[in-house]
């Protein structure tokens, strides 16, 4: 067997970052996918100015060439509270099967080997991991998704209700070109539909909810989806699991490394993935880059310095989101001051923080809205 400084498993955003950033580094990368490239994956699409600013930090542009650029957002709370602004900084909509050959072929172009093969048996052998008998590393980075063989191989469960949610998208008609729209619901409460312009005359579309232990079928959440969002009839359907940054396993562990959906960095505010992943991605494939001695406590100090304040303030915003007159508050006070409303989207989207102002602000609104139910 080959040894390479970094095997990745998975080479999706998280592990084309990772393997971007540990190239950059000078390390010899092994990529591996069990797929090939383009490929689809469900998910929203939605790519965060946050997240292309991460990949730039990389060297990588032009991941959103050709998709216009979305300036504004309006949020629907679950009472009817509305809100519709300016982002701070435009989004876009990618379709992943585009997106994700986009940062594939850049790892490609800075030197990492791609290799089609679906990772089953990882071994940590002290001096090296081994990879189903092909292939050694001195670390590996597990970014294999929602579903990573390599979590469940270090130990890890899956993340239990109430921690994990289910969503669907597809590919609808629309006549909106510029504005992102998300509408929550009170009805199963956390649970939202969402709009996506791509910026050729289709958006994104899709319905998620959080799960409490029972199977949800996709008739269910299609019917839900179509509720919120007016009867909207998508085609190109697909379902995934979103692992929630509420629940996260342990970063690394030895010589093995977890990175986006594969750590549970699913923003539970939001269900926002890529920003986290990418981010993931390229601060472990910087910590495998400086070899394999401490790299798990070297990339867990790492997260912590970029993400830690700001995971602890989602989480605290997604247990103040299970009261919908919270969120409703939340909404009111982004209508009336723009300064709550960007506080909120940089939560959700990137790494913000709430500040004393704007909860100051939220709580305001809170003792002015009754309850809406008993």
């Amino acid at each position: 067997m080959r040894t390479y400084d970094l095997v990745v498993a998975g080479a999706g955003p998280a592990g084309a970052a990772a393997a971007i950033a540990a190239r950059r580094a000078g390390a010899d990368v092994l990529l591996l996918d069990r797929a090939g490239f383009p490929r689809d994956k469900p998910c929203g699409d939605g790519i965060a100015a946050e997240a292309v600013a991460v990949l730039e930090s990389l060297g990588v542009t032009g991941v959103t060439d050709g998709y216009p650029a979305i300036d504004r957002l309006r949020l629907v709370g679950p009472d009817g509270a509305a809100v519709a602004r300016q982002l701070p900084r435009p989004a876009h909509t990618v379709p992943r099967l585009v997106f994700d050959e986009r940062l594939v072929r850049a790892a490609v172009a800075a030197g990492a080997e791609l290799r089609r093969h679906a990772v089953r048996r990882v071994s940590d052998r002290g001096d090296g991991v081994v990879i189903d008998d092909v292939a050694r590393a001195r670390v590996l980075i597990g970014a294999d998704g929602a579903g990573s063989v390599v979590r469940r191989q270090l130990g890890h469960p899956v993340n239990p209700p109430g921690h994990l949610a289910v969503a669907i998208r597809g590919y609808a008609p629309t006549g909106n070109t510029s504005e992102q729209v998300i509408v929550t619901t009170r009805q199963r409460w956390p649970a939202y539909a969402w709009e996506f312009p791509i910026g050729d005359g289709t958006a994104n579309v899709g319905y998620g909810e959080v799960l409490r232990g029972e199977a949800l079928t996709k008739a269910y959440l299609l019917e839900r989806m179509r509720d919120l969002l007016a009867g909207a009839e998508p085609a190109g359907v697909r379902g995934h699991h979103l692992p929630l940054s509420t629940r996260r396993p342990r970063p690394g562990r030895g010589r093995v490394l977890l990175a986006g959906d594969a750590l549970s960095l699913i923003n539970p505010f939001t269900g926002e993935g890529i920003f986290y992943a990418v981010l993931s991605g390229s601060l472990a494939g910087a910590a495998a880059a400086a070899g394999p001695e401490g790299v798990a406590e070297r990339y867990r100090d790492a997260l912590r310095g970029r993400l830690g304040r700001h995971l602890r303030h989602s989480g605290f915003a997604a247990w103040l989101s299970r009261r919908p007159r919270v969120v409703d508050a939340a909404v009111d006070a982004a209508a009336r001051d723009g300064d709550v409303f960007d506080r909120m989207v940089e939560l959700g989207l990137g790494d913000g923080v709430f500040d004393l102002r704007t909860i100051g602000r939220i709580s305001l609104r809170l003792g002015h809205r009754r309850p809406a139910h008993p």
